[in-house]
């Protein structure tokens, strides 16, 4: 008979395998959440990337302020003036250099406008919102024949008293 090599015939319980299988399932479970965190993650970069290219740039809005304005308005009975201070917005800085080239038939353009107003016409706001949409297009008007006109996308009123 072959002799035993274990002492006092205690016998070696096999090794488990049930340790190893948990810490390669613990790899796994740590690699897969990583790897699906960084595909996430560059995804969402990638797409705000791709946003940004699509986006126009935005640029700072280009005012023009006039001088105030001190009118006098059509009798409705009585006699009253308009003082208001108004900003135009326009769409280039190319567009506010024009205006201000052709600042002279702005103002009497719209000096004509306001002198056919009666304080009723312009004292309530959807008044003044009309005003602003007539402003508007005697600017756009073009200053000379074949002349395309300008682009003016706003009216400011920053002052307004009627007496």
């Amino acid at each position: 008979m072959a002799a035993d090599p274990k002492p006092d015939g205690a016998e070696v319980a096999p090794k488990s395998k049930k340790k190893l299988i948990i810490i390669i399932a613990a790899v796994v479970l740590l690699a897969g959440g990583g790897g699906a965190g960084w595909f996430l993650t560059h995804q969402k970069a990638d797409h705000k990337k791709e946003e940004a290219k699509h986006e126009e740039p935005a640029h700072a809005p280009v005012f023009v302020t006039l001088e105030a304005f001190t009118v006098n308005l059509q009798p409705d009975p009585d006699e009253k003036f308009l003082q208001t201070e108004i900003s135009l917005q326009v769409a280039s800085p190319e567009q506010e250099e024009l205006l201000k080239s052709q600042m002279p038939a702005v103002r009497s353009r719209l000096l004509m406008l306001l002198t056919s107003k009666t304080a009723s016409d312009i004292s309530t706001s959807e008044g003044k919102q009309k005003l602003s949409d007539e402003i508007v297009a005697e600017v756009k008007k073009p200053f000379s024949k074949g002349a395309k006109p300008q682009e003016v996308t706003g009216v400011f009123f920053t002052s307004f008293v009627i007496q």
